[in-house]
């Protein structure tokens, strides 16, 4: 059975996404359905920082769909991926500068749109606010990851400059190793 770790609180979320992608490893990703709280660990993020990102949604600035990652961190973002895949996104920084980091994927299940179904993540969560949801969060029991740092996948659409950005973050070889 896996432990119930503190809840992420606002600090938290307020830092960089370049800094919270990587300390997001190995944290718990919470979902309440039907009464019952599931706990996934976090295995695998990518990072989207600002306008400036050919490869973030805001790169176009903010629009109705985008206008979420421009709020405070610690908000959902969740959209719908080749009209099928829901994909989850933790919002992160400061009001008004548009980041995020999505979670690419949790224990048992690679994949964003893998986590997002067997979590029952969609679209009904965008822009939740984490810190005190009874829906959706996310807590630190301690537990630390090793994890090494990659290219961010499926970004196609991006500049090359912005493709090459080692900003996918994964524990290592999917084994957890606690951090002494």
């Amino acid at each position: 059975m896996m432990t119930v770790g503190k809840r992420l609180e606002r600090d938290y979320y307020k830092r960089s996404a370049t800094v919270l992608a990587p300390d997001l490893i190995g944290k718990l990703l919470c979902r309440k359905v039907d009464g019952q709280v599931l706990r996934y660990r976090i295995t695998e993020t990518e990072c989207y920082y600002s306008e400036q990102d050919t490869a973030c949604h805001a790169s176009k600035g903010k629009t109705e769909r985008t206008k979420v990652l421009y709020m405070q961190g610690g908000t959902s973002y969740v959209y719908l991926c080749y009209g099928m895949h829901s994909l989850f996104n933790v919002v992160t920084g400061e009001e008004g500068f548009p980041e995020a980091v999505l979670i690419r994927g949790v224990e048992g299940y690679n994949g964003p749109g893998k986590l997002t179904k067997v979590m029952k993540i969609d679209r009904s969560l965008n822009e939740e606010d984490m810190t005190t949801s009874d829906k959706l969060w996310i807590e630190d029991d301690g537990y630390q990851v090793a994890h090494r740092a990659d290219k961010r996948v499926g970004i196609d659409y991006a500049e090359e400059k912005d493709r090459e950005i080692l900003w996918r973050f994964i524990a290592d070889d999917g084994i957890y190793k606690p951090v002494k």
